[in-house]
């Protein structure tokens, strides 16, 4: 015979235990079994408080709710599949503590607006972790960019060396990416801090229920002002998925460089062994293996945006049990983006720069073209008239196989009678980068104003 269910009153048949499976959500909504105790507990301290229920039942629910947080935190809690999600496995679970008196826990409540309140917050507990740990990330590119100010590295446009930079500066880029994502989870906050609790199932209740009570006693700024879309809405699940798109973008971006940077075709870095791993078949290999899986868990993150996207794109108002799959992508995308994060920063932190070697590769190519031309221009010359000159010399020194410091004084006075001695000094990469004060420029003055304006602002 089929279990009785909590909701089992207008049924005459019973689920078989396959189809039960297919509609549980237990397996992974359990994530959310702390939030949906305290959400219970906010519920029941404002059905005393109003007289729904005797302040002597609500002390006992409330009691017994108590003693079910210490068990789950204790990992003493098991649930049961046969009860389908994390709200009928507590409330069964108190029930067989307290007895019958745990039905009047769900007066003037439905799941509907218990599981979006456990939503909201569970992820506004994650988005205060995120933020943590973005914070802690920006620390570390911002103490590595202050270390590598007058590092010089090639600049790279189309991944063809364009022009000298600091090494710091090109940190700075990522560090400002970083605090974008910052802002976006600090704005998604706003429309995660609303409580849902008392909208009911979609049309509020009978009930007089203190909706502003139970929403300051979980710590919400405010209550949904309209109940078909506090139990509708996963906008704010959608504004993490898509922050968190745009984040994982970030780091497979900084992630490809370093992947770039530590082989032997580069080597600029070399990342410590905590964050490498070996081949079976090859001994000399040291692989970028954690680099490469932030990489390769973008597609992940991306996919749990979509796969949202589309179950929310045609569902009519209110709830559906489509909402059933806005779980399982929130808590993988909120578990995967943590961890990344941290991953990133302990590459970033235990990394080594070979920044002579960085340099050395900004030397012997033609990063400095445009420091001849920014140098006739200077002189008078029409820019676009400097562009040609200089290209033709490029083009002579490809053939003879040297470079731009290399011809002599002799053979650039052919070609303009505005050089002179000092381009010598215009063309070395370290003048180069130096001379870029420009606001926001890869000078050394301007990275060290970034750097002083970021301080400031983490």
């Amino acid at each position: 015979m089929a279990e009785k269910k909590l909701w089992g009153g207008r049924f005459e048949a019973g689920l078989e235990k396959w189809v039960e499976e297919f509609g549980a959500s237990i397996s992974f909504d359990q994530k959310m079994a702390e939030f949906d105790i305290k959400g219970s507990l906010a519920h029941v301290t404002m059905l005393g408080e109003t007289g729904i229920i005797p302040q002597k039942e609500a002390d006992t629910i409330k009691k017994g709710l108590e003693e079910l947080l210490v068990a789950y935190q204790s990992g003493e809690l098991t649930f049961d599949v046969s009860n389908e999600d994390i709200h009928m496995n507590i409330e069964s679970l108190l029930t067989e503590k307290i007895g019958s008196v745990a039905g009047k826990l769900h007066t003037a409540r439905s799941r509907n607006d218990q599981v979006a309140t456990d939503m909201h917050l569970y992820l506004k507990a994650k988005l205060g972790e995120v933020l943590e740990k973005l914070a802690h990330l920006r620390s570390v590119l911002l103490a590595l960019a202050e270390e590598h100010v007058e590092t010089i590295m090639p600049g790279y446009t189309h991944l063809q060396h364009a022009q000298p930079i600091s090494f710091g500066h090109h940190l700075m880029a990522y560090y400002n990416m970083f605090t974008r994502d910052s802002e976006r989870f600090t704005f998604n906050l706003k429309h995660t801090d609303l409580s849902p609790l008392g909208a009911a199932a979609l049309a509020g209740t009978t009930f007089p229920i203190d909706r502003q009570r139970t929403s300051d006693l979980m710590g919400f700024a405010a209550p949904y002002s309209n109940s078909l879309d506090a139990v509708s809405d996963r906008d704010f699940i959608l504004e993490f998925l898509a922050n968190s798109s745009i984040l994982m973008m970030h780091m497979s971006r900084i992630c490809e460089e370093i992947i770039s940077w530590c082989s032997q075709e580069f080597r600029f870095v070399t990342l410590s062994d905590t964050f490498s791993t070996g081949s079976s078949i090859m001994p000399q290999k040291k692989n970028p293996d954690m680099a490469e899986l932030i990489r390769g868990k973008s597609g992940r993150v991306y996919g749990n945006l979509f796969g949202l996207l589309t179950v929310m794109k045609s569902l009519p108002l209110a709830y559906n049990k489509d909402l059933q799959e806005d779980k399982e992508g929130m808590f993988d995308t909120a578990e995967t983006i943590t961890v990344a994060i941290d991953i990133l920063a302990g590459m970033l932190t235990s990394m080594t720069v070979h920044k002579e070697h960085m340099a050395a590769s900004t030397e012997k190519d033609f990063s400095n073209a445009t420091e001849l031309a920014d140098y006739l221009a200077s002189k008078g010359l029409p820019f676009r008239q400097a562009h040609e000159i200089v290209g033709k010399l490029v083009l002579e020194c490809s053939k003879a196989g040297h470079y731009l410091q290399d011809i002599p004084l002799a053979r650039y006075k052919e070609v303009s009678d505005l050089i002179d001695a000092d381009i010598y000094e215009t063309l070395s990469s370290k003048t180069a980068v130096e001379r870029r004060h420009s606001l926001g420029g890869t000078g050394f003055d301007q990275v060290s104003w970034q750097i002083k304006q970021a301080k400031q602002d983490l």
